[in-house]
């Protein structure tokens, strides 16, 4: 607990996994909502498009919460080596 209050642990990366969860669920949601939402019956072309950003919103929130992770990543190696 010291070590959150101090700032001496990194809060964010614990994070970053419940980030990622909940964008999951909402590119499944808005890809669900594409596919199956609105007036007008079932539409392939409406279909393919919500499947396309369940798809493409899946694989960026993946990227972005990886990419941050890696910052995270290089401050802590960098932290060792600054404590050798």
């Amino acid at each position: 607990m010291r070590d959150v209050f101090f700032l001496d642990s990194m809060l964010t990366p614990k994070i970053i996994t419940l980030v990622y969860w909940v964008g999951l669920l909402g590119a499944v949601f808005a890809g669900l909502s594409s596919m199956f939402g609105g007036w007008g019956g079932f539409n392939f072309y409406r279909f393919l498009a919500g499947l396309f950003i369940m798809v493409a919103g899946a694989i960026g929130v993946r990227i972005w919460c990886e990419l941050l992770i890696i910052l995270f990543k290089i401050h802590e190696n960098i932290r060792r080596l600054a404590e050798r």
